[in-house]
């Protein structure tokens, strides 16, 4: 396995332990929604938004440790990817579209870990479409 592909599979594990993180702070306190992210319009917030925020999160973190077990397998890593991009984009339209979001550390943080792992993990097809031919070159 390319070193490339080993340091996306520990991001993605430490994406994943963080996002489990989120998940029992959702679950705990909603408050932590409208202190940290939802700052522009904390009225907005309840603590069923922030259950359904936390289930989620989860959902996201599980699929992205699932995806750091197996990393050679395409479709997981596709699902993976688009975890990050609807973060992306949910993160952004709670920004500029609702304004529910202003841009402090708590919205900034995760739009530059959705952004830095969808970068990785465009980069990383590159590795694995590469890599499966030199391991059937090995074997022969």
């Amino acid at each position: 396995m390319s070193r490339f592909l080993n340091v996306l599979r520990s991001w993605l594990v430490m994406v994943s332990i963080i996002a489990m993180g989120n998940t029992l702070q959702s679950f705990r306190d909603h408050t932590f929604l409208y202190e940290k992210l939802y700052t522009g319009k904390p009225n907005l917030v309840n603590g069923l938004q922030a259950r359904t925020f936390g289930i989620w999160t989860l959902l996201s973190s599980v699929i992205r440790c699932l995806c750091a077990i197996d990393i050679h397998n395409k479709t997981l890593y596709h699902i993976t990817l688009w975890t990050f991009l609807l973060a992306l984009g949910h993160f952004l339209s709670e920004l500029f579209v609702y304004g529910t979001a202003a841009p402090t550390i708590g919205v900034l943080a995760p739009l530059m870990v959705a952004s830095f792992s969808i970068l990785g993990m465009l980069v990383g097809l590159r590795y694995l479409e590469v890599e499966p031919v030199s391991r059937q070159k090995k074997r022969n």
